[in-house]
């Protein structure tokens, strides 16, 4: 679809045809990252072992890759796995980071018992590797079933794709609490503005927890395992393509376990 934005319209601008078309305007201006082929590997190797062994922190995934045989140290596979948006399971003294000023949310999930469909919504932000640079991917899924309620594509980790997102799972109802990490796009005022004024409890994991948002970290883990690592994706277009046929066969077709073998949409949209 993004062939046919025109960026010369002078009677449509491109947000408005962005809009109708269904493109999201942060992947019209993509190009690939600027980090040299060896930390695209680097990388590509940490996202691979990160889902492998989320508890592995940069102390050891610094070892994993020296035994691998590349040469790296510490400080270096540190930046790129905060590139990369990723966190060992562990308690540790920083983890996602807020922004200066913006506020934190309690934990309200402890012990709560997930029993009908928007009880519990929760988000989180991933990596996705491409053939040359990679992107962002947010998602927003419905805990009791595991249905994936939206989801946005882009080059930065910045709070516009996340609220993108964040409102167009809430054209499909509202939830009781809306659970996230406490990194910045998710503490930001343009993100929790939006569930505040329509007065839905906001949570928070503990610093360290991110196993208190388990569901969207399987969710990850399929969708890498299943999508991701099998493709090289070449353009934003064709990763976009494969990540929305994916979510249509996990929400429809795929069978869960943990539900009984049905789909997610049999639950969600009963």
């Amino acid at each position: 679809m993004r062939p046919l934005v025109e960026r010369d319209n002078p009677a449509i601008s491109v947000r408005r045809q962005c809009e109708l078309l269904g493109v999201n305007r942060s992947g019209l201006y993509y190009e690939p990252v600027g980090e040299s082929e060896e930390n695209l590997r680097l990388m590509r190797l940490l996202d691979e072992q990160y889902t492998r062994t989320p508890f592995y922190g940069s102390r050891k995934m610094t070892e994993w890759l020296v035994s691998e045989g590349y040469g790296v140290n510490r400080k270096r596979v540190s930046r790129l796995m905060e590139l990369l948006g990723v966190e060992a399971v562990y308690p540790k003294p920083k983890l996602s980071q807020p922004g200066a000023g913006h506020r934190i949310y309690p934990y309200l999930l402890r012990d709560t018992k997930i029993t009908r469909v928007n009880q519990v919504w929760s988000t989180d932000i991933t990596y996705i590797r491409m053939a040359q640079g990679f992107l962002y991917l947010v998602a927003v899924m419905d805990w009791f079933s595991r249905f994936v309620l939206s989801w946005a594509l882009a080059v930065t980790m910045d709070v516009e794709f996340c609220v993108e997102a964040l409102l167009r799972a809430l054209r499909r109802g509202r939830p009781e609490i809306f659970n996230s990490d406490q990194g910045s796009q998710f503490t930001s005022e343009k993100f929790t503005g939006k569930l505040a004024e329509r007065e839905i409890a906001i949570s928070m994991d503990g610093r360290g927890r991110c196993m208190d948002n388990i569901f969207v970290e399987r969710l990850w883990r399929s969708l890498k395992y299943e999508e991701v690592y099998l493709k090289d994706y070449a353009s934003v277009a064709e990763a976009r393509a494969g990540i929305a046929s994916y979510f249509q066969f996990y929400n429809h077709e795929r069978l869960h376990q943990s539900l009984a073998y049905r789909t997610p949409a049999a639950l969600y949209l009963a």
